[in-house]
C-alpha cells in the first residue's frame, strides 16, 4: 500500500436496515393487497385472518391502495439495494495532488458520480455534529470557495470519538486544519 494514497470505502444502500424495510414493506404490501382483493372477491385469500367481512368500498379499496403503495416502495428499496446506490470511495492522492469522490448513482448515462478537487483547493476538514431527533455527525471537505462536500455516508450516527479520530487522521494526511462547523 502506498503511503501517499489513502482510499476510504463508502457503504451504499446494502445495509441491514434497507434489507429489513424492503422485506417488511413487501410482506405488509402483499397482506394489504390480498385483504383488499378478498373483500372484492368475497373469498378469504389470507390464511391467518378472515377478510371476507370487509366492505370493498371504502375499506377494501383503501387496503388495496395501501398495499400497492407499500409494494411500490418495497420495489424501490430492493432496486436501490441491487444497484448499491451511494456506494463508492473517497481517494486522497498526494502523488496526483487530487481528492476523488466516487459514488454510484441510479442506472443511466451518469451512473457513476466523480468529483475531483486539487489538494491545494482544500481549506480544511470540517466536522458537523447536530443532536436531537435526527442526529447527524458528518465530516466535510471544506474548499477555499466556501463549499462543503460531505465525505461520510448517510447512516446511523457514529460515535463522536470515532468521527473526530477519522477527521483528525484525514486532516493530518492531507495537511490541512480541522475545524468545527
Amino acid at each position: 500500500m502506498n503511503k501517499d494514497i489513502r482510499q476510504d470505502k463508502i457503504m451504499g444502500s446494502r445495509r441491514f436496515s434497507n434489507y429489513f424495510w424492503g422485506f417488511f414493506l413487501f410482506i405488509g404490501g402483499i397482506s394489504f393487497l390480498l385483504a383488499g382483493l378478498s373483500s372484492y372477491l368475497k373469498i378469504n385469500l389470507l390464511p391467518f385472518t378472515n377478510t371476507e367481512n370487509l366492505v370493498f368500498i371504502p375499506q377494501g379499496i383503501v387496503m388495496m391502495f395501501y398495499g400497492t403503495l407499500s409494494l411500490s416502495i418495497s420495489l424501490y428499496t430492493v432496486l436501490t439495494i441491487i444497484w448499491d446506490i451511494g456506494s463508492g470511495y473517497n481517494e486522497y492522492n498526494k502523488i496526483e495532488n487530487l481528492v476523488k469522490i466516487v459514488r454510484k448513482g441510479f442506472p443511466g448515462k451518469n451512473r457513476e458520480v466523480l468529483l475531483t478537487y486539487p489538494l491545494n483547493n482544500i481549506r480544511a476538514i470540517g466536522i458537523k455534529i447536530s443532536e436531537g431527533l435526527n442526529p447527524k455527525r458528518t465530516i466535510y471537505l471544506c474548499l477555499k470557495d466556501e463549499r462543503q462536500i460531505p465525505l461520510t455516508p448517510v447512516e446511523q450516527p457514529t460515535a463522536i470519538s470515532n468521527l473526530e479520530e477519522n477527521a483528525a487522521d484525514l486532516a493530518k494526511f492531507i495537511d490541512v486544519k480541522l475545524e468545527n462547523l
